[in-house]
């Protein structure tokens, strides 16, 4: 296992943002974290790249605890990442902004350059161009190009997609694919769940600061639960619900209420 996230809370002041999530990425695998807004899919990741302390649980990665390794530590064992918002230096060239992402390496980076122009061909066409006047989806490939020139063996995306005209969506995904392909490992979050369904290998749910279920990327993407909740497929679910229920009882089944015992599950949510 490449990267394991086990039993991870994060507080917020007094707020618990993480309540105890677990994730595993194998190497050469796409995983992906689905979830509503305030699920904790950005918070997660920023624990694992170092920029949110651990309240605790513990993080691995390449076989040693990082839990307390500081963040620019983190990028050089290989974790990188391309945030939410894509954070580019909106005064420097894209070629300066994607020298920047090799700030921890020392030697000779034509290749690297060269790999990344070719997986962008638009950031090669503007490689003289301030990373400030360039597009969303423009920023979006410079803000991912930038995380590979560390050479991760991890890369973490966060929101790729946000904003992003649908053209433009399918484009990020294909390359995200293709950088896959090439070798590297991807944890990613995305609210765009269908897009990350279909590219991932396999999937964890969060809600409310916890996983609710975890299966293969497929799977979940014919889930009713799922569908209902993520994808528009109907009426709304309650997956932690759900997830609590899907545990053998010890004991054996009592005899199912009465009709007038039974809880509005529509009541009880709202």
């Amino acid at each position: 296992m490449l990267l394991e996230v086990k039993d991870i809370r994060v507080h917020y002041g007094k707020i618990e943002a993480l309540k105890g999530i677990s994730v595993e990425v194998n190497e050469g695998e796409i995983v992906t974290l689905i979830g509503a807004n305030g699920a904790g899919k950005t918070t997660t990741l920023k624990t694992i790249s170092g920029l949110r302390g651990l309240s605790s649980g513990s993080i691995t990665f390449d076989g040693k605890d990082i839990s307390k390794m500081p963040g620019h530590k983190r990028v050089i064992a290989g974790l990188g990442q391309a945030p939410e918002g894509r954070g580019v230096f909106p005064g420097m060239t894209v070629h300066d902004n994607l020298l920047m992402g090799a700030y921890t390496r020392s030697g000779d980076f034509t290749a690297d350059l060269a790999e990344v122009y070719e997986l962008f061909p638009r950031l090669a066409e503007r490689r003289t161009q301030m990373g400030g006047t360039m597009s969303g989806g423009e920023q979006q490939m410079l803000a991912i190009g930038r995380a590979l020139m560390a050479k991760p063996k991890v890369l973490l995306l966060d929101e790729p997609s946000m904003g992003l005209a649908p053209l433009l969506v399918q484009q990020i995904f294909e390359i995200i694919e293709e950088i896959n392909r090439r070798g590297t490992t991807v944890l990613l979050v995305e609210q765009n769940a269908q897009q990350a369904l279909k590219l991932a290998h396999r999937a964890y749910v969060l809600e409310t600061g916890k996983v609710v279920k975890s299966a293969p990327a497929d799977e979940l993407l014919n889930d009713p639960a799922v569908q209902a909740a993520y994808l528009g497929g109907g009426a709304e679910h309650d997956l932690e619900a759900e997830a609590a229920q899907a545990v053998p009882p010890s004991a054996p089944a009592s005899p199912a209420p009465a009709p007038q015992e039974r809880r509005d599950v529509t009541e009880e949510r709202s």
